[in-house]
């Protein structure tokens, strides 16, 4: 049975070292994708200089100019596409291993109505690496990402022309958004990590703002909601908690138990 032709989507801005390890992520995995787009929205040169002066491998394909910010430059990406699954793997972010693409693949062709999937990622917290990740349970929306996380996200083409893209409007939950109008039929999650997060994006240096526009991106579907701002007051006190060395020896504990994805 023919593998599934994927489409990797790169976005990155002014982060050359991030970009290459990036790109030595998915070149080494086992399965070669059908085109992986880097969109590159920098305003230094050297990642335009390093593309235009370096190997590259013949699937990879360079879009150099300025972006109205991340959502502008992910629909830039998927608006190219032309693969069959589309993946979004933000510069400074890795594949798990070498066998996700084909992995997911296999994911794919076993389960033919499978419109999206995602799956575990190793993460920090409370200074400590993680493996965490959850099943999509629409009943649960109102309590933000939920470990649903969006560079684990696999998804057909189709999917982005039922929900639509990333809006403009928001800074940060972005993914947050387009996770409140993803479909809950045709979704599978596969159990096992399948990337490295870089700690040091946006919504993990702004949390706070994260969590804040999360709940205006929630209250825009379904208007005020009290349990969507008590669970976010919840991810506030967590996230005050993880920075004092109780919170940090409580979450080791937790960990040790095996309860650091409940």
């Amino acid at each position: 049975m023919t593998r599934p032709k994927f489409t990797i989507i790169t976005i990155c801005f002014n982060n050359l070292e991030d970009l290459q390890k990036t790109c030595l992520s998915i070149e080494a995995q086992t399965v070669v994708p059908f085109e992986h787009w880097v969109i590159n929205g920098s305003t230094q040169a050297d990642i335009a200089q390093w593309a235009a002066q370096s190997p590259q491998p013949a699937y990879r394909k360079f879009l150099h100019e300025k972006d109205k910010g991340i959502s502008d430059a992910m629909n830039k990406g998927i608006a190219r596409a032309e693969g069959e699954i589309l993946h979004l793997l933000h510069a400074g972010d890795l594949y798990a291993h070498a066998q996700v693409l084909e992995k997911v693949g296999a994911a794919f062709l076993a389960n033919p109505a499978t419109q999206w999937l995602s799956g575990k990622m190793q993460l920090h917290r409370g200074g400590l690496p993680v493996v965490v990740g959850k099943p999509f349970d629409p009943q649960k929306i109102y309590r933000g990402m939920r470990s649903v996380f969006h560079p684990t996200w696999f998804v057909r083409p189709s999917v982005y022309v039922q929900t639509g893209t990333f809006h403009l409007q928001w800074k940060i939950a972005m993914d947050y958004d387009l996770l409140c109008r993803m479909p809950a039929e045709g979704y599978l999650f596969l159990p096992e990590p399948l990337v490295v997060f870089d700690d040091q994006g946006i919504s993990t240096q702004h949390y706070l703002a994260a969590v804040a526009e999360n709940i205006a991106v929630y209250e825009s579907y379904h208007g005020f909601s009290f349990k969507a701002r008590l669970w976010a007051f919840r991810l506030r006190c967590l996230h005050w908690l993880l920075l004092t060395p109780l919170g940090k020896w409580l979450f080791a504990w937790k960990k040790k138990m095996g309860w650091e994805n409940v």
